[in-house]
């Protein structure tokens, strides 16, 4: 592989894209939230990587055997809404802002009979502007499709990452508040309560979120914390676990995030990202099995 498969995605080149498209995420994200029976750990509010961009997946409506999903369609650069008694809309998104984009979201579910109330104001953001007031309206085609095409690639490394492992492990999913592709391992023991503090989200959130032992690792777009990334962090953080050889060219440990760091950069200048990619995702999750002290013989696939 040459790092032509991974396309560049310099941040501070796509910044205004990226802060609206966060917000557009949110606002389907939240009416995903709406609509689904809870599950643990949040597990009910992802998007999902699709083959024209991100999805909610089919929805259940009030309604006996209604469906609606809704897809960031990142081809034809449109929202795409439909229904399961064949109804079809969409919503260009050149020249939307957050607040246009919410506003003919809601009137076209509306048209559709599918109307889903939710809490207009974003979350896991330091300044959260309700969406109806947010005149943000910056979407770059080109840098939408590049998102789209790392997700892609990033998707498909987190999925065969995934597949080593037997024990608990989330799906690989879309989480719009913090805006990264993640997927969770579980080591099955309970884990101390979360301390919280994530900004305008609920502690209760956040500590059932993390109830138990964690090796998380996913992929960053970027954002005011720096460039593009891709991540591991181990909750709660073993002792040893900074200071593990990880050994990835590259990689780092930073002691702001507490996370263990692969700039995306970095990893699509390599000879071989996808190799140098799962060496980080490997290596990452052994200094949390190791200095956690992992029932690792139970838990991988030999």
């Amino acid at each position: 592989m040459t790092s032509t498969h991974w396309p560049s995605l310099h941040f501070h080149a796509w910044k205004d894209t990226c802060d609206t498209l966060h917000m557009w995420t949110q606002i389907v994200g939240k009416i995903r939230l709406a609509l689904e029976p809870e599950v643990n750990h949040s597990w009910h509010v992802p998007l999902y990587v699709s083959a024209r961009g991100l999805t909610t997946s089919a929805m259940p409506l009030p309604e006996p055997a209604r469906r609606l999903e809704i897809e960031f369609d990142f081809i034809d650069h449109a929202l795409i809404v439909r229904t399961s008694d064949g109804r079809v809309e969409s919503l260009a998104f050149a020249g939307l802002s957050v607040a246009g984009f919410y506003q003919t979201l809601q009137a076209v579910l509306a048209r559709l009979d599918a109307t889903v109330r939710i809490w207009p104001v974003p979350v896991e953001v330091v300044t959260a502007i309700p969406f109806a007031d947010d005149t943000r309206a910056t979407y770059d085609a080109e840098y939408g499709r590049r998102f789209w095409h790392v997700l892609l690639r990033a998707d498909d490394a987190l999925r065969r990452f995934r597949a080593r492992f037997i024990g608990k492990v989330s799906p690989v999913h879309f989480f719009w508040g913090s805006f990264d592709l993640a997927v969770t391992r579980f080591s099955g023991r309970t884990a101390p309560p979360h301390p919280g503090g994530v900004p305008h989200l609920a502690d209760r959130v956040v500590r059932e979120a993390y109830s138990h032992e964690v090796s998380s690792c996913g992929f960053w777009p970027g954002g005011a914390a720096g460039d593009a990334a891709f991540y591991a962090y181990a909750y709660p953080e073993p002792d040893g676990f900074a200071s593990f050889p990880v050994e990835v060219p590259g990689a780092r440990y930073d002691t702001t995030l507490r996370e263990f760091l692969l700039p995306y950069e970095v990893m699509r200048a390599a000879p071989n990202p996808d190799a140098l990619l799962q060496a980080f995702l490997q290596r990452t999750y052994d200094a949390a099995a190791i200095q956690g002290q992992w029932d690792r013989v139970q838990l991988e696939r030999s």
